[in-house]
């Protein structure tokens, strides 16, 4: 049998089979199929998946990867050109997030060396939870730095504690008589 089964390709390459099978429904990878529906991989897969796991640790979004990817040649193993080509068009946007991360290591660098102690004129304190009317997640960080869960992922709100409800074990007990 011709390429790399699920469980091949998931201890070769340091994933857990589900993140293969999440890679595979989002466009990342492809798989045929034997005739008992079992996936097999073939063996550039691994090249794929590393570069996937690259893209991912220097920011990058699945969506994002996966447009990257559908740059590269089919049917052929890409070459040192294809992945410079790719690479490229990268450059801006990381360079943006390097100089994003300085400044936020200069300024924790100041802040705690400042000793001000001022909760009003802090960049990084919120007082009273001010920041909550300028939307979810870490307001004060710069754009480049934070990460919007997709909304299928997004989670929920916390649902208020039941309060008495039946068989909740909250509500009055009465004693049984008997």
């Amino acid at each position: 049998m011709d390429g790399l089964s699920i469980g091949e390709v998931a201890a070769r390459a340091g994933l857990a089979p589900s993140a293969l099978r999440h890679y595979e429904a989002q466009g990342l990878v492809t798989a045929t199929r034997t005739a008992g529906g079992a996936r097999r991989f073939p063996r550039s897969v691994l090249r794929r998946l590393a570069f996937v796991r690259a893209a991912q640790n220097v920011g990058l979004s699945l969506p994002e990867i996966r447009e990257a990817l559908g740059t590269l040649p089919e049917g052929r193993t890409p070459s040192a050109r294809d992945w410079a080509r790719l690479s490229r068009g990268w450059r801006d946007r990381l360079d943006a997030q390097i100089a994003a991360l300085e400044q936020l290591r200069d300024g924790l660098s100041s802040c705690i060396g400042c000793g001000c102690l001022s909760l009003t004129a802090c960049a990084l304190s919120n007082p009273g939870d001010a920041a909550a009317g300028e939307g979810t997640g870490a307001r004060r960080l710069s754009p480049l730095l934070r990460r919007t869960p997709p909304a299928s992922n997004a989670v929920p709100a916390p649902r208020a504690p039941r309060h008495g409800g039946a068989g909740s074990g909250t509500g009055p007990s009465t004693p049984s008589t008997g």
